[in-house]
């Protein structure tokens, strides 16, 4: 089934963004928890798409996002059966929390389908098992967003978890789950977590929304007026019809960072709750994402290669290296090739004080993995030393590099696979598999695949320094002349 109506239409919002500190070092700043593949392949971008997919039937799908993870986003997208080319983008230049992204998203669905069309908003890093439920709910909300109410999603708490926000819930509204909101309250210490769990009226938070766009912009113009006129001057110098849409970074800069819980909902006295249960989970540790997975007999769950030997209530999970454990138990083990984390089952929460640290160490490995994904295609660091830099290059069919040069370095180009196009120079020409250039320092270059495959080269870099802050562009077609 889905959930449209052709006078109140419902667009789904995702909210596609920050970095899941909680789940490095998979999850790392330039590639970060929605595009983590899960047990069944599929990242949970994919799933959050198909999910809106599903309850939204043709209406288009808008997604905030930045543009440091557009491309990688649209292509995700485009590999999807459901990805028609329906999707709309809105590119914020940097993060200023869910009250600014969402009432742009809301000033979008205002100006193309009216005040009374409907928003679902959705985290794209949130995992719902019970699609049928979902849609059940969804419905539910549709009905009494349509009154005029702003609704939150909130979950039957299975335990006493000290993790998340909750919702008290208040006077029914409907017979399937529907209440006013009676009180939002912050994270609980353990003993008020299971005297809210024992009470049966509160819920988590599970950061889902839905409401009639004008009805947000309405809220959130009485109830947060500084955000509401920061985001009118951003809409108002915004090419609402470019695609993707892409917001002033001058006057966006200048919008309040604040979350919409406390910009609108927790001041707002037209809310409410529907009561869920739908398998739903934020994937907040790596405790969740092991629970995902099947154990052995020992509780031992594992992705990828590895030996346990004398080991119980485990989770391994190793990309290319064999992980060998003996003896231990209530662990954590995720090794990604250039990084590893151990940590105890039940202290999983605590790895983002690891980022932290990492952060003012100035760690590339808090930001960026071995594979590093480009709007171009990636490339994956094979040495890293300090007389030279080893990668090798995988450039998508059509796509084309920045025309750039770097200051401290040289580059030796040696294509492996497919036809590559060069420009070293003034000097434009094709070079063949087992074929090479030397591009030196100071030089002005470009790499471009004319074909239809992926072409695969090995770059060699000698010099200096090989940071990525040594590279000044010219020209590029993905906007990042900077």
């Amino acid at each position: 089934m889905t959930i449209v109506d052709n006078q109140t239409p419902l667009i789904p919002v995702i909210l596609s963004g920050g970095a899941g500190t909680r789940l490095w070092p998979v999850s790392r700043r330039a590639h970060p928890k929605p595009f983590m593949e899960l047990v069944d392949g599929e990242t949970l971008a994919e799933k959050t798409l198909l999910r809106a997919r599903k309850v939204a039937g043709d209406a288009p799908v808008i997604t905030v996002t930045s543009r440091d993870y557009f491309f990688y986003t649209r292509d995700l997208y485009a590999g999807l059966q459901a990805g028609d080319g329906n999707e709309q983008f809105l590119l914020e230049p940097m993060g200023r929390n869910t009250a600014p992204a969402i009432a742009l998203a809301a000033m979008s669905v205002r100006d193309n389908f009216g005040e009374h069309a409907s928003m679902l908003v959705m985290p794209a890093d949130h995992l719902i098992a019970d699609l049928e439920a979902f849609e059940a709910s969804v419905i539910e909300a549709t009905g009494l967003s349509n009154q005029g109410l702003l609704v939150t999603f909130g979950i039957y708490p299975t335990h006493a978890e000290t993790g998340y926000g909750y919702i008290r819930q208040g006077k029914a509204l409907t017979e399937n789950g529907g209440f006013q909101v009676a009180e939002f309250v912050e994270k609980p210490d353990q003993a008020t977590a299971i005297k809210y769990l024992e009470s049966g009226e509160y819920h988590w938070n599970s950061g889902m929304f839905c409401f009639q766009a004008g009805t947000f912009l309405e809220s959130l113009k009485r109830f947060a007026p500084d955000v509401y006129e920061a985001v009118e001057r951003v809409w108002a110098a915004t090419d609402s019809s470019a695609s993707p849409v892409e917001f002033p970074a001058e006057l966006f800069a200048r919008c309040p960072s604040i979350s919409i819980d406390y910009a609108v909902m927790e001041r707002a006295d037209n809310t409410a709750v529907v009561a869920s249960d739908f398998g739903w989970s934020d994937i907040g540790s790596w405790k969740a994402i092991s629970e995902l997975y099947e154990s052995d007999e020992s509780g031992n769950s594992i992705k990828g290669k590895a030996i346990m030997v004398g080991s119980r209530d485990c989770f391994v999970q190793s990309e290319d290296r064999v992980v060998a454990a003996v003896g231990v138990k209530d662990l954590v083990i995720v090794d990604t090739g250039d990084a590893v984390l151990v940590a105890d089952r039940n202290q999983a929460q605590d790895v983002k004080e690891v980022v932290t640290q990492l952060a003012k160490l100035k760690h590339e490995a808090v930001s960026f993995h071995k594979t590093v994904h480009r709007p171009w295609g990636s490339f994956t660091i094979l040495e890293d030393a300090t007389d030279c830099t080893v990668k090798r290059l995988v450039v998508k069919p059509g796509q084309v590099l920045s025309l750039q040069l770097h200051h401290r370095r040289a580059e030796h180009w040696t294509v492996v696979r497919g036809t590559a196009k060069i420009r070293v120079g003034d000097e434009e020409f094709l070079l063949e598999a087992n074929q090479s250039t030397y591009i030196p320092t100071e030089t002005l270059h470009r790499l471009e695949n004319p074909g239809d495959e992926d072409i695969h080269l090995i770059e060699v870099q000698t010099g200096d320094y090989f940071g990525e802050d040594d590279i000044e562009r010219f020209e590029d077609i993905y906007g990042r002349i900077k």
